[in-house]
C-alpha cells in the first residue's frame, strides 16, 4: 500500500529487482510505491550494489526502537482576558495606520507596543516576547526608530539591559523632522525652477511645488510649536479652535 512502511517481503523484492537491473522507478511500479521511497530505501542501506534485504530490515527495526514516541497533547483552552480582543484589534489598526503613513511594518509594531504599555518603555527581551519575532528583527527595528528620533535608549538600572522609551514629545519631533524634509524638497524644487527658468512650463511647475512645500513646512512647524506650548502650560490637549460665532 502506498505510504505504508516497507515490509521484509518488499525489501526482498527490491533486492530481486536490483539483481534484474530494474530502475528504481520500475521497482517502485512493481511494488505500487513512490519512486522516492525506493530511492531512499536503497540509498540508506548500501546503495544499488550493496543492498541486502535482511540487513536493511534489521537496520529499520533498530531505528524504530531508538526513535522517541511523541504523544500529541491538546493544550488546555485558555480564554482571553476581558477586553483583550479589543486591545489586539486596536493594536492591529494602529500598526496598519503607521504603515500607511510610511513606517515599515516591524518598526510600526514596535512603536505600537511602546504606545500601548503603561510605562512607555520596554526591553529588547520584552519586545521579542510580545511580538514573537527574533532578537535580530527587534535590533534592526529599534536602530531605525532611534535614527528617526522616534524612540530613545537607556540602561535598565543594574540589569545592564537596554530599555527603549517613547517620549511624550515623540510626535512633536517626528512632525518637525517631516517638516524639515518638506523644506529640503521645496528648496531643491526652487533650484530646479531657477535652472529651467520660471517662464518655462517646467520652471513654473517646480516653482509651484516649492511654494506649496514651503507653506506646508511653515504650517507644520507652527502647529507643532503650538502643541508644545499648550503641553508645557498644562492645558487640555484639545487645542481645536472654537467655532466662530455667527
Amino acid at each position: 500500500m502506498p505510504g505504508a512502511r516497507l515490509t521484509h517481503q518488499d525489501r526482498q523484492e527490491i533486492a530481486e529487482g536490483l539483481r534484474e537491473g530494474l530502475t528504481f522507478a520500475e521497482i517502485a511500479k512493481r511494488l505500487d510505491r513512490p519512486a522516492s521511497t525506493i530511492t531512499r530505501e536503497v540509498a540508506r542501506n548500501g546503495g544499488a550494489a550493496g543492498y541486502r534485504p535482511n540487513a536493511a530490515q534489521l537496520a529499520t527495526t533498530r531505528r524504530a526502537r531508538r526513535r522517541p514516541v511523541h504523544r500529541l497533547t491538546t493544550p488546555p483552552e485558555t480564554k482571553p482576558a476581558p477586553g483583550q480582543d479589543l486591545v489586539r484589534e486596536f493594536e492591529e489598526r494602529f500598526t496598519d495606520q503607521l504603515v500607511r503613513n510610511g513606517v515599515p511594518r516591524m518598526m510600526a509594531r514596535v512603536l505600537t507596543c511602546l504606545h500601548t504599555t503603561d510605562s512607555g518603555s520596554l526591553t529588547s527581551a520584552d519586545l521579542v516576547h510580545r511580538l514573537q519575532v527574533s532578537p535580530a528583527s527587534i535590533s534592526a527595528a529599534v536602530k531605525f526608530l532611534e535614527e528617526q528620533e522616534l524612540i530613545t535608549r537607556d540602561r535598565d538600572g543594574n540589569a545592564r539591559r537596554d530599555r527603549y522609551f517613547i517620549g511624550d514629545d515623540v510626535w512633536y519631533r517626528a512632525m518637525l523632522a517631516s517638516a524639515q524634509l518638506n523644506r529640503k524638497l521645496g528648496d531643491t524644487a526652487q533650484e530646479g525652477a531657477q535652472l529651467f527658468g520660471t517662464d518655462s512650463p517646467a520652471g513654473q511647475r517646480l516653482r509651484d511645488v516649492s511654494v506649496f512645500l514651503e507653506r506646508v513646512h511653515d504650517n507644520l512647524v507652527l502647529a507643532a510649536e503650538e502643541w508644545r506650548a499648550v503641553r508645557a502650560a498644562g492645558q487640555p490637549n484639545d487645542t481645536s479652535s472654537p467655532a466662530t460665532a455667527p
